[in-house]
C-alpha cells in the first residue's frame, strides 16, 4: 500500500505563485498544506519526523502532477489523502477532514492511523 496527499493548487512556479496570492487574498485554500508546510516554502520539521514515522510511504503531489488514475479518483475532491491499494484507490481524508486538523500535524497523524485502522 501507497499513501498519497493531494493538494488544492497546481505545482510549479506558476501554480506555486498562484496559490500564494490566492491565500493572501483569501479566495484560495488547502487543509494539507497547512499541515504540511504551515506558513514555510518548506515542509515543516513536523511532517518530516511523521513521514518517517509512518510504516508505509506518502506521495505529495499537486493537481497537475497526479497520475491519470488518481486524478480520475480525486477530481473536483480536493485536498485529499487517498490509499493506493490492489483494489485501486480509497480516499481515506477529506477536504473537511484536514481542514478540521487546523494545520496540527499531530491531529493528521490521528486522523490517519482512525482511518487506516477503519479500514
Amino acid at each position: 500500500m501507497k499513501l498519497w496527499g493531494v493538494y488544492h493548487a497546481n505545482g510549479g512556479l506558476l501554480g506555486e505563485l498562484a496559490y500564494v496570492i490566492g491565500k493572501v487574498r483569501g479566495t484560495v485554500h488547502c487543509g494539507l498544506c497547512d499541515i504540511t508546510h504551515g506558513s514555510s516554502i518548506r515542509p515543516s520539521a513536523a511532517w518530516r519526523d511523521l513521514e518517517a514515522r509512518l510504516d508505509v510511504p506518502i506521495v505529495l503531489v499537486h493537481l497537475n502532477e497526479r497520475p491519470a488514475a488518481l486524478a480520475a479518483a480525486t477530481e473536483g475532491r480536493t485536498p485529499c489523502v487517498m490509499a493506493e491499494t490492489a483494489r485501486g484507490f480509497e480516499r481515506l481524508l477529506g477536504p473537511e477532514d484536514l481542514d478540521a486538523c487546523q494545520g496540527s500535524v499531530e491531529c493528521f497523524e490521528a486522523e490517519l492511523l482512525r482511518s487506516l485502522q477503519r479500514r
